[in-house]
């Protein structure tokens, strides 16, 4: 399970083992939605830029290509080619983000399918059914992910609701794991703390959920409109609540920078699709801030994305003037060179945030760095 191998200040580092290996915290999860990486990167690819797991999406595969298809072929791991440590979404966030097609009631939450409006229902038990049978390393628990702000009194209920469902999902992949024909008999749970942005509900929410003995714990229902300094607050209040002896993961969260600050505040596990969906769109991560690939300051730069990377994209002699042209061109591998550079940096980032961990200069490395990584060049 987890190992706290050094501290500094609230900042952890550790190591977490799985069946599917053993992940080096802190850590970038690579988010891989529908079983691959918006831009054309394969699991060889993955390996090779640094990342360690590898995060897909319950809801998702659910509407296609099916659970069970995944499970005839023997689940994630076989089907994508991907052998270290899968997370798989529960599902949770899809009814939030789905609002306007949703119903929630205390079995769980009806809403409609994206791809041809079909109607789903997925309750703690379905979505335990469901990550099951995608044999993930860890399964995140159904919870309902509340919008910031919300009404105190909707926001008590939905917590309270929230807890019961992760009770019958504790109780449902204990079942699951025990049945002879499962595919991962030691699928991981994680739980997830909810509360919106009240402090009270969402420490006496972490007390609860802590006592119930998880594999990991999360919090989730931040970065959803709410300013970062709240964001920042809401962790400061829960962290001293997490167990130790646990991974603690952040939901959906985020830039370089909010990532430092999540580590300094306790934190062990990150996953954001920024990375990739802003290299879509040309914008790229560099140890001197952000640069916009598209503006035309680059259409004689021979330079690489950032001299000394080791991505392929950067280490393979493709210039900033030849991915601007791709990009111009709407040439698909354009987007591949861009999505490559920016996992590869998050990668790279979080094994300089444990390197300095490992040496004591977390601090210095933090005050180094979250000035320059959220600047604009």
């Amino acid at each position: 399970m987890y190992q706290l191998l050094k501290q500094e200040g609230r900042a952890r580092r550790g190591e977490f083992t799985t069946v599917h290996g053993t992940v080096q915290t802190p850590a970038f999860m690579n988010v891989a939605t529908s079983a691959a990486i918006k831009g054309g990167i394969s699991s060889l690819d993955l390996r090779e830029l640094r990342c360690q797991v590898e995060l897909c999406n319950t809801y998702h595969l659910h509407i296609r290509p099916g659970d069970r298809v995944i499970r005839e072929l023997g689940g994630l791991h076989r089907f994508t080619g991907w052998n270290r440590p899968i997370l798989t979404d529960s599902g949770g966030f899809q009814v939030f983000s789905l609002s306007s097609l949703r119903k929630i009631r205390e079995e769980g939450g009806t809403f409609s399918s994206h791809v041809d409006g079909k109607r789903i229902f997925m309750g703690p038990e379905e979505s335990m059914r469901i990550q099951s049978n995608l044999a993930s390393t860890i399964a995140m628990a159904f919870d309902e992910c509340i919008e910031n702000p919300a009404p105190r009194p909707y926001v008590e209920q939905s917590v309270a609701r929230t807890t019961r469902w992760l009770r019958r999902c504790k109780a449902e992949l204990d079942r699951l794991n025990r049945l002879p024909d499962t595919i991962n008999p030691h699928q991981l749970l994680f739980g997830i703390n909810q509360g919106g942005t009240y402090d009270d509900i969402r420490v006496e929410h972490m007390k609860e959920i802590a006592r119930l003995g998880l594999d990991g714990y999360a919090i989730g229902g931040l970065a959803v409109g709410e300013p970062a300094e709240v964001m920042y607050h809401i962790i400061e209040e829960v962290e001293p609540h997490m167990p130790a002896d646990r991974p603690r993961y952040l939901m959906g969260v985020g830039t370089p920078v909010n990532i430092l600050e999540g580590v300094a505040r306790g934190l062990d596990l990150f996953d954001c699709v920024m990375p990739s969906r802003n290299a879509r769109h040309g914008h790229l991560f560099t140890w001197n801030g952000i640069l916009n690939l598209q503006n035309n300051k680059y259409l004689l730069d021979e330079r690489p994305i950032e001299e000394g990377c080791g991505c392929f994209a950067c280490r393979g002699g493709h210039s900033r003037a030849y991915i601007r042209h791709l990009f111009r061109a709407k040439e698909m591998l354009g987007m591949r060179l861009a999505v490559a550079h920016n996992l590869y940096f998050y990668n790279t980032l979080m094994e300089r945030v444990r390197e300095a961990l490992d040496q004591g200069r977390f601090d210095a490395f933090y005050r180094e760095m979250v000035p320059v990584l959220g600047r604009r060049i």
